[in-house]
C-alpha cells in the first residue's frame, strides 16, 4: 500500500541551505550570545534560549524554555550570522580549495539551521497564532536570504574554481559527491542568469514562499472550522467504541451540551465515519466538506494560490531554460524526465483502473442488495467496501483496533528494529518535548553506543497539520575530528487520541503509517556520512520514500504481528484465523487505493507540465485532467487541488509520483528478505550498509543496485497489487 506522508522536505521554506537544496544542515553547535546582524537586525536578547548553549540531554532543543515569541528574533539573527559566514568565505584571500570553500560552505549556517529546523517542526505539529504569524513574516525573508547565497556570483566563482580542478584533487567519493551537488545546485538556482532575470527570480521565489505558507495555513484553518454533529446513536452504525468515545469527547470539547458526537475533517474522524455510518445523507455531507477543503470562496480558499503557484513555477522554469516546471524538477531526479514518469504511471494506471471499475460494480450490487436505489456515489465507497470485506473475508477491519493499541504498535516497530539492526529504545523523561503528548527516546546500538534521539508525537489536534511525517531536528554528520554528531529525529502522526473510555487504538492502515514513518526515522538515525547535507533523507525525492515503504512490508507478516499484536485488555495474541484473513485480503480494494493515488499523481504532473498556465482555474482544470485519464466519477483524487499540500505547500511539486517510483524499489527490495528470512541478519546488514547508512552520498539507483545486485524490477509491485 502507498503510505502517503512527508518528511522534512515538506518544510523547505525554512530549510535554508547555502546551496539552495531542499534539505539542510542542522547540528547542535552553539550560537553567539549576542550576534548583531549586519543587515540591521536587533542584537540577541540574553533571555532568548535559542541562542544560549543548549545544555539539554544530547543537545536537543530546550522546548521547556522556548516561547513562540522567541523564534522570529532567532531566525533573523541566524540569517545575519550566516551572512557573515558567507562573506568570510567570499573574502578569503587564499585561493579557493575544497577546505576553505566547499567544506566552509557546508559548515556555514549551523546557527540558522538549528533554529529553523526547530521552528519548522513546532509550527507543523504544535502551532499557535504567534508561530503562524512568524511563519508568514519570515517566509519571504528566508527566501531572500537563500537567494542572496545561491545567486552570489563571487561565491559561485570560488565553488566553480574548485569544481574545475576536481579531477586533480585527492577527494574521497563523498567529498566528490558534495562538490558535484553544491556546484549543480548553484547552477540550478540561477546563478548564471543575467541581472534582470535574477531580479525576477528573486521576486518569484519570495512570492512562492509566501503563497506556500498561506496555502498551508488556509488548509489547517479550513480543516478545523468544520464539524458534523450527530445526535442519533443509530447513525454511528458499527463504529468502534473507541472512536464513538473520541467523537463524544470532541462534542464536549466543542461545548455541545447533549448526548451527541462530533466528527471533523481530520482523517481519524472522517474516514471511519464514512466507513461505518449507515446514514447516507450524513456521509454525503462530511465527504463533500472534505472534498471541498480550501474551495469554499472564503478567506481560506486556496484556488487563487494554487493557480498563481503553477504560473510562477512555469515562469521560473522558463527563466532557467526548461520547457516546464516538471522538466526542471525531474532533471535532478531518478526519473529524469516527464516522459519516464508518465510511462511509469501508465503501466500501472490501466490495470488499476480496470480493477477499480470491477470493484465499483461489486459495491453497486451490494448497495442494491441493501435496498438503496440509484447510483453508487463517492461517499458510498468506503461504507460498501467494508460490507464487501466482511462478506468476502469475514472480518471487520475496525474490529482489529483492540489488537493495535498505539503503544503496542510502537513497541512492535521498536522490536523489529532490534531484530534487524540490534537497536534499543529507552524512554527519557528528562528530554524536553514540545507537547505533553510527545514522547522522547534515546536510541542505542547493540553495543550500547548512543545512536540518536527519537521523538514520537502520535495524536491529532487542531494545532497540528494533517498526515504523518518525519523531521530531522539535527542531521547526522561528523565534525572536523571525525566524531559522529548524532541525529535528532521526529515522527509525527494524526492518530485518534485516548479517551476516558480507553487508550488510542489504531486501524490497520494507521498501524502501517507508524511503520512507514519509522522507516523514515531509521533512514535518518542510521545515517553514517561526513557531511550533513548528504545525510539521512537528503536524497532525490523519488528515492526518499523507498526506505519508509520497505518498513510497511513487515507490519502484516505473521512473525511480526506476533511481536506486538495483542488485545489491549486481555493480552490475547491476535488469533491466527484473523491473521490469515488479513493476509488473504492483502489485495482487497487495491483498485480504489491505487487509482485515487495515481489520479493525484496525474493531477500534479498536469499542473507542472504546462508551459503557460496563466489563468488556470483549478476546478475546471482538475476536471479536465481527470477526464483525460478516464477517472471514474465514484473516485476523486486522493488530494484535490485546493488541499494538495504535498505539491502546493510542500516539496513534492512534479514529484508526487515518487511514492509509486519508490514502491517499485521497496517491493523488489523486500523480496531479498522473503528469499532468506524476515529477520535475516546478513540481509539486514547489507540493507543498512548500502541503503540506510549512505544518505545521498551516491545516486539512488546505484545504492539499490549495490544492495540487490541488479536494477529494480516492476513485476513485484504489480504482483503485490494483484495486477499481474
Amino acid at each position: 500500500m502507498l503510505r502517503l506522508c512527508t518528511t522534512t522536505f515538506a518544510l523547505t521554506f525554512l530549510m535554508v541551505a547555502c546551496s539552495n537544496k531542499d534539505t539542510n544542515k542542522g547540528n547542535s553547535s552553539s550560537v553567539e550570545a549576542n550576534p548583531t546582524a549586519s543587515s540591521g537586525a536587533p542584537a540577541m536578547s540574553r533571555d532568548n534560549p535559542l541562542f544560549d548553549e543548549w545544555n539539554t540531554p544530547f543537545g536537543v532543543p530546550p522546548f521547556d524554555n522556548i516561547d513562540s515569541s522567541h523564534y522570529l528574533q532567532a531566525l533573523r539573527a541566524g540569517m545575519a550570522q550566516h551572512k557573515r559566514e558567507i562573506d568570510a568565505i567570499v573574502g578569503n584571500a587564499e585561493p579557493p580549495d575544497f577546505a576553505n570553500t566547499i567544506e566552509a560552505l557546508e559548515r556555514s549556517g549551523r546557527a540558522l539551521s538549528r533554529v529553523s529546523r526547530t521552528f519548522s517542526a513546532v509550527n507543523s505539529a504544535n502551532s499557535d497564532e504567534t508561530t503562524k504569524d512568524t511563519a508568514r513574516t519570515i517566509a519571504p525573508e528566508l527566501s531572500a536570504h537563500r537567494d542572496d547565497i545561491s545567486l552570489n556570483i563571487q561565491l559561485f566563482e570560488r565553488v566553480d574554481a574548485v569544481y574545475q580542478m576536481r579531477n586533480s584533487l585527492s577527494l574521497t567519493p563523498e567529498q566528490h559527491r558534495l562538490l558535484e551537488e553544491i556546484h549543480k545546485d548553484f547552477v540550478r538556482s540561477g546563478v548564471g542568469l543575467d541581472a534582470p532575470s535574477q531580479a525576477r527570480l528573486r521576486e518569484i521565489n519570495a512570492e512562492l514562499a509566501t503563497l506556500a505558507e498561506s496555502f498551508r495555513e488556509n488548509l489547517l484553518n479550513d480543516t478545523n472550522r468544520f464539524e458534523l454533529l450527530v445526535v442519533d446513536r443509530a447513525d454511528l452504525g458499527q463504529l468502534p467504541s473507541s472512536l464513538v468515545a473520541l467523537a463524544a469527547d470532541e462534542a464536549k470539547r466543542r461545548d455541545h451540551d447533549c448526548e451527541c458526537w462530533a466528527f471533523t475533517l481530520q482523517r481519524p474522524s472522517v474516514d471511519p465515519f464514512l466507513q461505518y455510518s449507515p446514514n447516507r445523507e450524513l456521509r454525503r455531507r462530511i465527504f463533500e466538506a472534505y472534498a471541498d477543503l480550501g474551495n469554499n470562496g472564503d478567506a481560506n480558499d486556496n484556488n487563487a494560490a494554487a493557480s498563481r503557484m503553477a504560473q510562477l513555477r512555469a515562469e521560473r522554469a522558463a527563466l532557467m531554460g526548461y520547457k516546464t516546471h516538471a522538466h526542471y524538477v525531474l532533471s535532478d531526479r531518478m526519473a529524469e524526465s516527464p516522459e519516464l514518469v508518465y510511462e511509469l504511471l501508465g503501466r500501472v494506471w490501466k490495470p488499476a483502473a480496470n480493477a477499480a471499475k470491477a470493484e465499483r460494480d461489486i459495491r453497486q450490487e451490494m448497495m442494491r442488495k441493501d435496498g438503496v436505489e440509484g447510483e453508487l456515489q463517492a461517499w458510498d465507497w468506503r461504507y460498501y467496501t467494508e460490507k464487501v470485506r466482511q462478506a468476502n473475508y469475514d472480518y471487520d477491519e475496525e474490529a482489529l483496533r483492540p489488537y493495535f493499541e498505539v503503544t503496542a504498535v510502537r513497541d512492535g516497530v521498536f522490536a523489529l528494529a532490534n531484530r534487524l539492526f540490534g537497536l534499543t529504545f529507552e524512554r527519557r523523561q528528562d528530554i524536553p518535548v514540545w507537547h505533553p503528548d510527545q514522547q522522547a527516546f534515546e536510541v542505542r546500538e547493540a553495543d550500547g553506543t548512543h545512536l540518536a534521539v527519537l521523538y514520537m508525537d502520535f495524536f491529532a489536534r487542531e494545532s497540528k497539520r494533517g498526515g504523518g511525517w518525519m523531521n530531522a531536528l539535527r542531521q547526522q554528520s561528523r565534525d572536523d575530528s571525525g566524531r559522529r554528531i548524532a541525529p535528532i529525529v521526529t515522527n509525527n502522526f494524526n492518530f485518534p487520541a485516548p479517551t476516558a473510555e480507553g487508550p488510542s487504538l489504531l486501524s490497520l492502515d494507521e498501524a502501517e503509517t507508524l511503520f512507514h514513518e519509522f522507516g523514515h526515522a531509521l533512514h535518518g538515525m542510521l545515517s553514517d556520512v561526513t557531511y550533513e547535507s548528504l545525510a539521512g533523507t537528503s536524497t532525490p525525492r523519488d528515492f526518499v520514500e523507498f526506505p519508509s515503504q520497505v518498513m510497511e512490508n513487515w507490519m502484516k507478516e505473521p512473525e511480526v504481528l506476533a511481536l506486538f499484536a495483542r488485545h489491549y485488555r486481555s493480552g490475547e495474541a491476535i488469533p491466527d484465523e484473523i491473521v490469515e484473513k488479513i493476509t488473504a485480503s492483502a489485495k482487497f480494494d487495491q483498485g480504489f487505493k491505487t487509482v485515487e493515488y495515481l489520479a493525484a499523481s496525474y493531477l500534479d504532473m498536469a499542473y507542472h507540465s504546462l508551459d503557460s498556465p496563466e489563468g488556470v482555474q483549478p476546478g475546471s482544470f482538475e476536471h479536465a485532467a481527470m477526464a483525460d485519464i478516464g477517472l471514474i466519477r465514484e473516485i476523486i483524487p486522493r488530494y484535490r487541488s485546493t488541499y494538495f499540500a504535498h505539491i502546493f505547500a510542500g516539496g513534492y511539486s512534479a514529484g508526487y509520483y515518487s511514492y509509486l517510483w519508490s514502491e517499485v524499489l521497496d517491493a523488489d527490495a523486500f523480496l531479498a528478505f522473503k528469499e532468506t528470512s524476515l529477520f535475516d541478519a546478513e540481509t539486514a546488514a547489507r540493507y543498512r550498509q548500502h541503503i540506510l547508512s549512505k544518505g545521498g552520498t551516491r545516486p539512488g539507483m546505484e545504492l539499490f543496485d549495490n544492495f540487490r545486485g541488479r536494477p529494480p524490477r516492476i513485476e513485484p509491485l504489480l504482483e503485490r497489487r494483484g495486477f499481474l
